[in-house]
């Protein structure tokens, strides 16, 4: 507080002391512009790897869902053919046990496509999980990094 009631009362009587004061006015305000225009590009460029980061991973994300999409449809399709045929199968049984075994045999192999499926999806959709977050993992720790920079500019 002091030294700025020194500053303030100090007289500029020479031409001398009135240009270093407007050149100490100027260094500051070149200074402090220069470092508002750093801090400005430094956010957009920030701003620029974060949307990129975001374009990259709605992409692979997207990739994935129709991955799964295809996965699924194709799997629904060769399930209700098995069973079309394991019905006309059935009907054309001629005992209660041979339908039986028939049926038996039907759903255990439906069981185990159905397990295979859900496994195969699982791996899917962890896969595309995996990869759609991998190009956002950086962007948290590239804006402590940002700021930190600023707070020390």
């Amino acid at each position: 507080m002091a030294t700025k009631a020194k500053t303030a009362s100090v007289k500029l009587e020479t031409p001398e002391s009135i240009e270093a004061a407007m050149k100490t006015g100027t260094a500051a305000l070149k200074n402090g512009f220069e470092k508002a225009v750093q801090g400005y590009d430094q956010f957009f460029s920030y701003s620029k790897d974060t949307v990129e980061a975001c374009l990259k991973s709605a992409n692979v994300a997207g990739k994935g869902a129709e991955t799964l999409h295809n996965e699924i449809y194709s799997f629904s399709k060769q399930a209700i053919e098995d069973q079309v045929s394991a019905t006309k199968a059935l009907m054309g049984t001629k005992s209660i046990q041979e339908a039986f075994a028939l049926q038996t045999d039907f759903a255990k192999s439906a069981f185990d496509a159905y397990i295979g499926e859900m496994t195969k999806l699982g791996e899917l959709m962890t896969a595309t999980t995996k990869e759609a977050v991998e190009p956002l993992q950086g962007r948290v720790q590239a804006w402590v990094d940002a700021v930190q920079s600023a707070r020390v500019a």
